[in-house]
């Protein structure tokens, strides 16, 4: 018996994997909608990849054809795309569109856009609610169009009930913008000091097994809401180093904390660096939906260390993960005789 038809937009990402995964195995007829239509090895036999550009509005239509009962966006971004799925409100029963964690604005209205600001970097209330304002909407840059598409999204009200994932730094395999990089190429550079700016303070993860759960059971409970999307605890940077050493086998990493900034350019820098904490309240998902996250950090990373080890062993790192290195140039994450030069001005090695 099946729960229904889903449609999944962007189901050969990260997200998209992982969702369409514990959507097919929940029940529901999965149509798993990529620009090249292929199929992931972990998906059961019924799943029916399609070929469709989400920006292309006549593919879209396409894709979602007769209708169907849920609809999931992994890659919905900005007021155009949330324009495009109210166009076809009257043939999707509910929608789970992701988002993301960045969109709060501290009681100050600062957001994630002044984070390397130090006199301005938001400082969030702990756990942040959903209740937390938002910065305003726009096409500025990534945050303030995640707001825009939200705000578009949920004012369809009974029309379109969905709901939306604020989601933290999702992490797992698949990843465009693998954060654990940071730590696994190191241990694998031989580097035995972790440099922490901002004291290593934490930042909220979400593993995609936990983010597609929050999906499947969204899903079986259609409304407009907001949720976070995180995963059970909210580790420490020093705790991800000293996770990573663990999986992998090595000593345990020296951690040389930085109280403030990071001391130059390429010292002290992680992507999960943060002047203040980030710590999303999970309580509403749990409530909402009765969410109970399917694995932890601990739990899911060896399979996240394992796939990030293979995919660059024996090649360039910024090759393998373009977009990361957009962020992250190398000498800005890796930026190894910077580090040196600091350590050896303390009298330390890396």
């Amino acid at each position: 018996m099946t729960s229904g038809s889903a449609v999944v937009i962007g189901a050969s990402g990260q997200i998209g994997r992982a969702a369409v995964r514990a959507l097919a195995r929940d029940g529901w007829e999965v149509r798993a909608a990529s620009r090249r239509g292929g199929r992931d090895d972990s998906w059961p036999e019924e799943v029916r990849p399609v070929a469709a550009d989400r920006e292309d509005d006549a593919a879209l239509a396409g894709l979602i054809g007769d209708g169907c009962d849920v609809l999931l966006d992994c890659v919905a971004y900005g007021a155009a795309h949330a324009q495009q799925l109210s166009a076809l409100a009257d043939r999707i029963g509910s929608a789970v569109v992701i988002s993301s964690g960045s969109v709060y604005a501290d009681d100050q209205g600062r957001g994630f856009a002044t984070m390397g600001e130090p006199d301005g970097a938001p400082a969030y209330p702990l756990p942040v609610p959903e209740s937390q304002p938002t910065v305003p909407p726009g096409d500025e840059d990534y945050c303030t169009r995640k707001v825009a598409l939200e705000q578009a999204l949920l004012a369809q009200g009974e029309r379109l009930p969905v709901t939306l994932l604020r989601a933290g730094a999702i992490h797992g395999p698949y990843s465009p913008l693998p954060r654990e990089l940071c730590f696994v190429k190191r241990v694998l550079d031989g580097r035995r000091v972790r440099v922490l700016a901002y004291g290593g303070s934490s930042f909220h993860p979400v593993h995609v097994d936990n983010l597609a759960e929050l999906v499947r059971l969204a899903a079986r409970r259609p409304g407009s809401r907001v949720l976070n999307a995180g995963d059970p605890q909210a580790p420490t940077v020093a705790g991800i180093s000293a996770a990573v050493d663990a999986v992998m086998g090595a000593p345990r990493s020296e951690v040389v904390a930085v109280d403030g900034a990071p001391p130059s350019s390429g010292v002290g820098v992680t992507p999960w660096s943060s002047p203040h904490p980030i710590v999303y309240d999970m309580a509403a998902a749990e409530r909402e939906l009765g969410y109970h996250a399917v694995t932890t950090y601990e739990e899911s990373l060896p399979e996240t260390v394992r796939w990030l080890t293979d995919r660059v062993k024996g090649r360039d790192w910024w090759e393998v993960f373009p977009m990361m290195a957009g962020v992250y140039p190398d000498e800005k994450l890796f930026g190894y005789a910077a580090e040196d030069r600091w350590l050896a001005e303390r009298g330390r090695q890396g």
